[in-house]
């Protein structure tokens, strides 16, 4: 379970990065960020 926690925090790191150096896809990158965080959660607890 740390190596997917490592995991995840390392590929958020690397997309906002990402956005906030094209930072005309800000709001793009955000959203994306939200449905990745959503969609690990709900593997998560679904197992």
């Amino acid at each position: 379970m740390g190596g997917l926690l490592y995991l995840i925090a390392v590929i958020l790191i690397i997309l906002w990065a990402v956005g906030f150096f094209a930072y005309s896809a800000g709001a793009v990158i955000h959203i994306l960020l939200v449905i990745a965080i959503v969609a690990i959660l709900l593997r998560v607890i679904r197992g």
